[in-house]
């Protein structure tokens, strides 16, 4: 496969008569000349990473060294033990976990670039959370990746996944995508499936821009990280109901690609512009350079 294509690939899946994940994990063993067990075995060791990420940020004492952010998955966490949330515990959960997930990225603690550092709580916060929900084992988890990395390469090929080129739709928008469609196989949806919450994730967040305060991976991407768990579970809620996005996935990928050639540098990672030219970032940033 070349994955440049989520339809040819969920295509290829039915064709088969398999989930995407089994066909991605044959395709990929086949071309990396390694044996599927070899490939789980590498794909476990990250789950073992994710699994801690999104416990290891719940700390009301821990703070990034540029004491920009820490401590607020441990409040969302407190939140949900009183049984206070709004949309229920499974995404008082996630947003739990994309929150630790992502505070402990700030603090240097070791996480998954999923598909990258400054999306890093999404995919770890919608499969932990799921998996606790419905007691689903690691073997379940390790495939759920492989779908949800097919996805992340068709859109690394066809677009982004890099901030600084297409905004954090490319990075956030990217991660709920993958997050979105390994909830979808997870939950028995079929790949036409994926393919729609691939699509109606996307969709949710084109033109979102990178604009990071300080040019730290805290403001606003650590908060961005729970809405893109949100979103997955959004998108695969819809998809799983049979409801389907009226744009093709690979066309929204395209659609996402030419946003992001739109976007100008300043709301590309440079903390020039957005949230990051407001008079309070400002502040924090001689606060913290000086």
């Amino acid at each position: 496969m070349k994955y440049d294509s989520i339809s040819d690939i969920c295509r290829k899946a039915e064709e088969k008569n398999v989930r995407i994940s089994e066909f991605v994990l044959q395709d990929q063993a086949a071309l990396m000349e390694k044996t599927e067990e070899d490939l789980k075995h590498t794909m476990k060791t990250m789950l073992e990473v994710i699994k801690k990420s999104t416990n290891e940020g719940i700390n009301p004492e821990k703070r990034s060294n540029s004491g920009l952010s820490g401590g607020d998955a441990y409040k969302m966490e407190q939140r949900v033990k009183a049984g206070q949330t709004i949309s229920g515990p499974i995404i008082g959960k996630a947003l739990t976990k994309a929150l630790s997930t992502s505070e402990n990225n700030a603090c240097m603690g070791k996480i998954v670039a999923a598909p990258t550092a400054g999306s890093c709580g999404i995919i770890p916060a919608v499969l932990i959370t799921i998996a606790e929900e419905r007691k689903l084992d690691d073997e379940q988890l390790v495939m759920a990746l492989f779908t949800a990395s097919a996805v992340g390469m068709v859109i690394a090929n066809r677009a982004s996944i890099s901030g600084a080129e297409g905004g954090c739709q490319a990075e956030c928008g990217s991660a709920s995508a993958m997050a979105a469609a390994a909830l979808v196989e997870l939950c028995g949806g079929t790949p036409a499936m994926v393919e729609h919450a691939c699509a109606i994730s996307l969709k949710s967040v084109l033109g979102l821009v990178c604009d990071p305060v300080a040019g730290l991976v805290e403001i606003p991407c650590i908060k961005r990280n729970a809405m893109g768990a949100a979103n997955a579970f959004v998108a695969a809620e819809l998809a799983l109901a049979g409801i389907e996005s009226k744009i093709p996935v690979d066309e929204v990928i395209q659609a996402m690609k030419s946003v992001g050639d739109c976007i100008v540098p300043a709301l590309k990672e440079t903390a020039d512009g957005g949230l990051a030219a407001t008079p309070t970032a400002k502040k924090y940033m001689k606060q913290i350079f000086g």
